[in-house]
C-alpha cells in the first residue's frame, strides 16, 4: 500500500488553485466490485440528506493523503472553459505516444507534465488561465492527427483520451472526469508521481508551479484556421427518455428497465433475468454502457438472449449484433 504522507496547507491551497476548476467531483470506490475487481468512480452524497458535497481543501488534503481518491472535472460548465487539457494513455506503447507529443508540445513552447499511471501515462497541461474547452481539444487533436497517434473516437478501440472530452456541457452535466493527480490509486494500491520531480508532495506541487503555463493568446495562435477533425467531434448524448426517431424495430434496454443509477463509465441497474429468478436484490448485477447503450452485460452470467427473454423482446439471432465488453 502506498506510504502516508502529509499534505501541508500549502501544498492543498496549491493543488486546488492548478486543478479544480468547479466543486463537484467524484470518488473511487475503496472496495472492488466482487465481479471483476474495479474500483469504480461514483458522485458521493452526505448521508443524512442525500445532497451531493462541495469539494473542499479538506477533501483535497484526505486525497494527497491517501484516505480517498477523487476524480476531477475538467469543464465548468457557468464558462465552459477548462483549467488544465490532459490525455490519458493505457494502451500498448501509450508513453512512447505520449512522449511523441510532450516534444511536439514543447517545440511549441508548450511545456506538459508526465505522470505516471497503472498502464501507461498521463500527459497534463496547465493553463495560465481558464481556456475555452471547444479550443483546447483543436489544438490536441489537430496535433495528435498531425503526429497520425490514435486517439479513441475516431472509431478506434483504444488510443490516447483528450479530457476534456467534450467540447461543452449543457446546464446540470458534468462531463467525464478525470483522476486527481498525486492521490493513491485504489486498483494499485500506489501512488503515482510525476516525472521530473522527487517524490514528495512539496516536490511535486513545486514542479507543477514552476511549469510554464498556456497562455490563451498562444492557444488561439496556434488553432487560427484550424478546425477540429470531424471525425473526434463527440456526438452528443440524448436522454433515454427522449423522443428521438429510430427504426421501429430498433431495441434500446433503458427503454425497458427501472431505476439505473451511474457507476463509473456505466449505467447500473437490476437485471431482468436475475429478477425472474428471485436474485439481484441489490439491483446492480446489470451493466450498461453510458456511451452506447447497445452494450450491456450481467455480472452474474445472465446472458443477452436470457435479459431480453425476461424483457418479452427476444432476440431475432439474424439481426443481433456482437457484444462488447463493458468496461
Amino acid at each position: 500500500m502506498a506510504e502516508t504522507l502529509k499534505a501541508s496547507p500549502q501544498v492543498v491551497t496549491a493543488y486546488l488553485h492548478i486543478f479544480v476548476n468547479r466543486r463537484a467531483y467524484t470518488m473511487q470506490s475503496m472496495r472492488p466490485h466482487p465481479e471483476n475487481g474495479r474500483h469504480y468512480y461514483f458522485r458521493p452524497t452526505k448521508k443524512n440528506t442525500g445532497t451531493r458535497p462541495e469539494l473542499t481543501k479538506e477533501t483535497i488534503r484526505r486525497h494527497l493523503e491517501g484516505d480517498i481518491t477523487i476524480g476531477l472535472y475538467a469543464i465548468n460548465p457557468s464558462t465552459q472553459r477548462c483549467k488544465w487539457v490532459a490525455m490519458d494513455a493505457d494502451y500498448k506503447n501509450a508513453l512512447e505516444d505520449l512522449l511523441k507529443l510532450q516534444y511536439h508540445l514543447w517545440q511549441d513552447n508548450v511545456e506538459s507534465a508526465l505522470e505516471m499511471s497503472r498502464r501507461g501515462g498521463h500527459l497534463w497541461i496547465l493553463l495560465a488561465s481558464p481556456l475555452l474547452a471547444s479550443e483546447c481539444r483543436v489544438y490536441i487533436h489537430d496535433l495528435a492527427h498531425r503526429l497520425g497517434l490514435p486517439v479513441k473516437g475516431w472509431g478506434l478501440a483504444d488510443g490516447i483520451e483528450v479530457f476534456p472530452r467534450h467540447n461543452a456541457i449543457g446546464e446540470g452535466g458534468f462531463g467525464n472526469a478525470m483522476r486527481g493527480p498525486l492521490g493513491v490509486h485504489r486498483g494499485a494500491g500506489r501512488r503515482f508521481w510525476f516525472y521530473g520531480a522527487g517524490h514528495t508532495l512539496e516536490a511535486q506541487m513545486a514542479y507543477l508551479i514552476r511549469l510554464r503555463k498556456l497562455t490563451e493568446g498562444e492557444l488561439r495562435r496556434f488553432i487560427a484556421g484550424i478546425e477540429i477533425p470531424q471525425e473526434s467531434v463527440p456526438t452528443e448524448r440524448i436522454p433515454a427518455n427522449a423522443a428521438t426517431r429510430r427504426p421501429r424495430w430498433e431495441f434500446r434496454i433503458l427503454d425497458h428497465i427501472g431505476k439505473v443509477k451511474r457507476v463509473g463509465r456505466n449505467y447500473v441497474a437490476r437485471c431482468p433475468s436475475c429478477a425472474n429468478a428471485g436474485h439481484d436484490r441489490s439491483s446492480d448485477n446489470l451493466a450498461i454502457l453510458m456511451e452506447d447503450p447497445r452494450f450491456y452485460k450481467c455480472w452474474a452470467g445472465c446472458t443477452k438472449e436470457m435479459i431480453r427473454a425476461a424483457l418479452g423482446h427476444p432476440i431475432r439471432v439474424s439481426s443481433e449484433r456482437p457484444e462488447r465488453t463493458v468496461r
